[in-house]
């Protein structure tokens, strides 16, 4: 959640206790009986959470008070990159003698918070060379040491009386990072003023959208006004949506499957017009918002709903989808592509509806040719790279590397929940057991001495142990607790680690991961469906359909994705050996790399497919550890996303194309590590058949 320069001066003044200018709010509708209560002259500022606004004309001096009045109407009637301005703040202009610059970053690719120090500040502050810079790394959980403070202040170069306030600023600062879940705390400029004080002229501040579920007081600084109405809608139903550029509207369940399925559109010159995400929670409500969302869109000539029925069963949505749209005609074409868990009984429920709008597909192939039917006579011309190819470069084999340990789960692993008295742990926990899972014990604090589905409950891991070797722990408990579920479990150093939990505060989860490594526990996900090791047991959320024992390892960032895959090779005859989900968070534990690790002298596996997304380094990071390691197995990939907008988070807080790095490099670099680099989802059970040396 990025803050305008408003919000984020409220909430460094509020938190921090940071020095900021008076301000005041000011919309078309003040206008003109409100005027600023402080002396001229004022600084007028457009407030839009993007850079840029000084050299768009965003931020004005006024003199006089006969020009305030149109000068802030034209800021008011401007758009800045693509963001009208619903407000401007107005604050007193201040006697600045220095500028200099402040931020603080949790970095995804250091792992660490980053702070940077600016001699010099402002607008400038990316063509003033790296000289100009001091960069250094805060380690979670050890946090900010005052050398590092001194550091900085010595870097800027000011009189040593501004220490103490130069100090504070930090201090408190990093302080409001941790406990408001921020991402990015940017000071810039700030100023040395001419009373010798130190002032934050402006404020940039991202929030992680996690800790606005965990504490909702923090939605206060969530500006509506900042986002479309269909962006506002879907947010309050729980929905991830983006708009994008073409005309098929696009509703999925899953970050991975929507987003594969708007390449899959890309590439069919079929634009989508939208990613929609419907969660795990396609409910009636769920999807009566989806569609009027697209229904009223007047972009959008034709929908498409792609779903996967993993846990969630498509003939529940096909009756919720006929709930929907009631006993009238759908306002727009649909197609509906149904695969997995009740597939074929929710395409003959989706024969209720008697329209001759509604179009059911069995596979993507058919819905993509009946939404070619559909094309508009003038779509909107919208270009993207054509689809990679799928050889690989070379092929990189074993240079001797020896694994450290092999995958040791089986159908003997004992295992231990926690939170297992809450809805969805008592309810994994029975499919577990359906399943075969060895479940030997559950914790949840003050609920011990009692059975759940006749497994007993424990008050801790410790007390549990007492009685039970555990060999892996699952965890079902609430994203404010999650992380020192996490730390209960490795202190009682249980080998396996699943955390199912979504919605965990980055820096929490990111001083959870430091704090165990090294460590004898090795933590799966969070935000994973868990794993299987198909015909044995589970640890998680999957669906088991659609798996079957075999020959291949799939790992994945995506639970959608990874159901999906496994179903089409299940289709043509090829098993797995195991999957699992590694977490679709900017931090997790257990990494690619770290599964190959294991996987090279894993027996049953003779083949590894990688399904990876846009955002992050996972997929060049395992393509290095092959690189130079070696891997004498096949390996192929498949990467969701490639036609995601850059710098929009597309469902998985993970999946977040950064502007400039594109999505090509990810691509080339697993080539060439040897990677078979699957085109789409249609092409991953040839080309694996072709990997074993299979004929289908």
């Amino acid at each position: 959640m990025l803050l305008n320069e408003h919000l984020s001066k409220t909430l460094l003044k509020e938190a921090a206790g940071i020095p900021v200018p008076t301000g005041v709010k000011i919309t078309t509708k003040d206008l003109p009986n409100l005027e600023p209560y402080f002396p001229l002259p004022w600084i007028l500022k457009a407030q839009v959470p993007v850079g840029g606004r000084g050299k768009a004309g965003g931020i004005k001096k006024i003199e006089t008070k006969e020009e305030y009045e149109t000068i802030a109407r034209q800021i008011l009637s401007m758009e800045i990159k693509g963001n009208k301005v619903p407000f401007l703040r107005a604050e007193p202009a201040v006697d600045i003698r220095q500028e200099f610059y402040l931020s603080l970053t949790l970095s995804r690719q250091r792992r660490k918070v980053i702070m940077t120090v600016g001699r010099e500040g402002g607008v400038e502050i990316e063509n003033m060379g790296p000289e100009n810079l001091l960069v250094q790394e805060i380690c979670l959980p050890g946090g900010l040491h005052p050398n590092q403070i001194r550091a900085a202040f010595f870097h800027i170069g000011i009189a040593k009386e501004l220490f103490a306030d130069f100090s504070s600023i930090v201090t408190n600062l990093y302080k409001t990072m941790i406990d408001y879940g921020l991402l990015l705390a940017e000071i810039n400029p700030l100023a040395l003023t001419g009373y010798g004080k130190l002032l934050a002229l402006d404020g940039k501040i991202e929030m992680d959208d996690n800790i606005v579920d965990i504490n909702p007081a923090f939605e206060r600084f969530y500006q509506p006004e900042h986002s479309t109405r269909e962006e506002n809608i879907a947010r309050n139903a729980g929905m991830s949506f983006v708009s994008l550029k073409g005309w098929v509207g696009l509703i999925a369940n899953g970050a991975g499957l929507a987003m594969a399925s708007m390449d899959a559109l890309n590439f069919s010159e079929l634009p989508a017009a939208n990613f929609l995400d419907l969660g795990g929670a396609a409910d009636q409500k769920r999807i009566e918002t989806a569609l009027e969302l697209l229904f009223n869109d007047k972009q959008v000539e034709a929908i498409f709903i792609n779903l996967f029925g993993g846990i969630l069963s498509c003939e529940l949505v096909a009756k919720a989808l006929v709930a929907a749209l009631g006993e009238k005609d759908p306002k727009k074409p649909i197609v509906v592509r149904m695969s997995g868990n009740s597939a074929e009984i929710g395409l003959k429920v989706l024969k209720e509806i008697s329209s001759e709008k509604l179009h059911r597909a069995r596979n993507m192939h058919e819905a993509i040719e009946m939404l070619k039917s559909l094309k508009p006579a003038n779509p909107p011309k919208v270009k993207f790279a054509p689809p990679i190819s799928a050889m690989s470069k070379s092929t990189v084999k074993d240079v001797g590397y020896k694994s450290s340990s092999l995958f040791e789960i089986d159908k003997d692993t004992p295992i231990l929940v926690q939170g297992i008295t809450g809805q969805e742990g008592r309810l994994h926990t029975r499919l577990m057991l359906e399943y075969g899972s060895n479940i030997v014990a559950g914790v949840t604090p003050f609920k011990g001495d009692q059975e759940v589905l006749g497994v007993p409950v424990y008050n801790s891991i410790k007390e549990a142990q007492l009685h039970h070797e555990i060999g892996a722990s699952i965890i079902f408990v609430p994203p404010k607790l999650a992380a020192d579920a996490i730390l209960e479990a490795a202190s009682c150093e249980i080998p396996w680690v699943v955390c199912i939990t979504e919605g965990i505060v980055q820096s929490s989860m990111l001083n959870v991961l430091e704090q165990v490594k090294g460590g004898k526990t090795r933590v799966v996900g969070p935000n994973t469906p868990g794993l299987i090791v198909p015909g044995q047991t589970k640890i998680g959320i999957l669906p088991t359909t659609p798996f079957s024992p075999g020959p291949v390892a799939v790992l994945s960032r995506s639970g959608t994705l990874t159901y999906e895959v496994a179903d089409r090779l299940n289709q043509v005859g090829i098993g797995q050996s195991l999957s699992v989900g590694i977490g679709g968070d900017s931090y997790i534990g257990t990494t690619f790399a770290d599964m190959f690790d294991m996987l090279r002298n894993h027996y049953e596996t003779k083949a590894v497919i990688v399904l990876g997304e846009i955002g992050g380094t996972a997929e060049q990071d395992l393509a290095d550890y092959v690189i130079k390691t070696g891997f004498d197995k096949p390996v192929l990939s498949f990467i969701a996303g490639q036609t995601a907008p850059p710098g929009k988070r597309l469902g998985h807080a993970g999946a977040i194309l950064q502007e400039g790095t594109g999505v090509q490099g990810k691509l080339e670099k697993m080539r060439s590590a040897g990677f078979t680099v699957c085109p789409s989802l249609e092409s991953i059970p040839q080309l694996t058949a072709d990997a074993l040396g299979i004929k289908l």
